[in-house]
């Protein structure tokens, strides 16, 4: 009997055993398994996230002149179709303006200036990726009457007593304003017609004035005045006359768009982009 006991709980114990066995064994299994199941929930959200970032669209802002607005609308249907992703939202005003802005921190990825100081003032403050920047186009200063005018034909007929009014950009937003001072000091004509002269806040409201005959003349870019069939050109500013004018353009350094920033800016440059340029007036940069 004692032997029978004994027998028993051997038997007893080593079921035991074999339970907690099982039991352990059990435990591990689940525990891989909710260990891969996790895995999995992890893995596939991240993976799902790559593929919508790399699909993301961009926002490129460009803040330039509006004498490019022209070629932009061509170049901006063109890009679209090598760059699907990239949606271009241009930001047209003078040239000194949209250095404010950028000065002040608006979200801005490129700026193109009509005038070669105002891009300077950015590059001082580390406001513009150095490396980025590029002598993109020239331009022309030419002088604008009312289709209709016989009375202007040269520099000269400004002196007139029949010519009252001149128009001519805001001096410290609009970098033309500088330019025909430059050629009229040239020219020893500024004194005389300093008094003539109706200010305009940008060179679209200058040649306005000569639109509707509230100003006998005006002074804008050739780039500008190609846009009007209500103005013609009668003189265009001697070569000698002012400082060259480019238009310089670069990368904004606070853009967060940089890398799709300074692909368009590439694009620009080419000769695809500078067919358009040229079609509008413009000048290869050097």
């Amino acid at each position: 009997m004692k032997l029978f006991n004994k027998i028993q709980r051997i038997n007893t114990t080593n079921k035991i055993k074999v339970e907690l066995r099982l039991i352990a064994c059990s435990m591990f299994l689940l525990i891989l398994f909710a260990s891969g199941c996790s895995s999995a929930v992890i893995e596939t959200p991240k993976t799902e996230d790559n593929k919508v970032a790399q699909n993301k669209p961009v926002e490129l802002l460009i803040s330039t002149a509006p004498s490019l607005k022209g070629s932009f609308e061509e170049i901006k249907k063109l890009y679209s179709v090598k760059e699907a992703q990239v949606n271009l939202v241009f930001n047209y005003g003078p040239s000194g303006s949209l250095q404010n802005q950028i000065e002040q921190g608006a979200a801005t990825d490129i700026f193109i200036s009509q005038g070669k100081s105002q891009m300077d003032a950015l590059e001082q403050k580390g406001l513009i990726k150095k490396d980025s920047r590029v002598n993109l186009l020239g331009d022309e200063l030419v002088l604008i009457v009312n289709k209709d005018n016989v009375t202007i034909k040269n520099f000269a007929d400004l002196t007139k007593s029949e010519v009252n009014k001149i128009g001519i950009g805001e001096a410290e937003s609009v970098p033309a304003a500088k330019t025909t001072k430059e050629t009229l000091d040239t020219l020893k004509l500024w004194d005389t017609l300093q008094p003539k002269m109706v200010i305009g806040k940008d060179l679209m409201q200058v040649m306005a004035y000569v639109e509707t005959g509230n100003a006998e003349a005006g002074f804008v870019w050739d780039t500008i005045a190609i846009t009007s069939n209500k103005v013609k050109i009668v003189a265009m500013a001697p070569a000698n006359s002012h400082k060259p004018v480019v238009l310089p353009a670069a990368v904004v350094t606070a853009s967060k768009n940089g890398e799709a920033a300074g692909k368009f800016l590439a694009y620009l440059q080419s000769d695809e982009a500078m067919t358009i340029f040229e079609k509008n007036g413009f000048i290869k940069g050097n």
